[in-house]
């Protein structure tokens, strides 16, 4: 008696890479959030691809966690900077250019 049913191993599930955003303390798969880096020369910038060399932090898509970070100073703790006056008023002007979603 021969069966000709081959059997398929289980596939396991593929590993979604966790990010924090350091305003509202929300986790969520590291492609839903933006990376903010510092970049090798000090200034702060947004890294859309998120493959920049330099330290980096995740925020939600949302202005009001931009305001927060830039405003509360935690951007500059978890970058381990100062965040220059320019490098905010950039960051905020990114944030207008965000949809507004769902608050975290």
């Amino acid at each position: 008696m021969s069966t000709d049913a081959k059997v398929i191993p289980k596939m396991r599930p593929r590993h979604v890479p966790q990010r924090t955003c350091v305003a509202c303390r929300r986790t969520s798969a590291k492609r839903e959030l933006v990376r903010i880096v510092r970049t090798p020369e000090g200034g702060v910038e947004v890294d859309p691809t998120g493959k920049r060399s330099g330290r980096g932090a995740y925020l939600c898509p949302t202005p009001d966690c931009w305001r927060l970070a830039v405003q509360k100073g935690r951007l500059d703790r978890a970058l381990k900077t100062s965040v220059s006056a320019r490098d905010k008023e950039a960051l905020l002007q990114y944030a207008q250019s965000l949809e507004p979603g769902a608050e975290g």
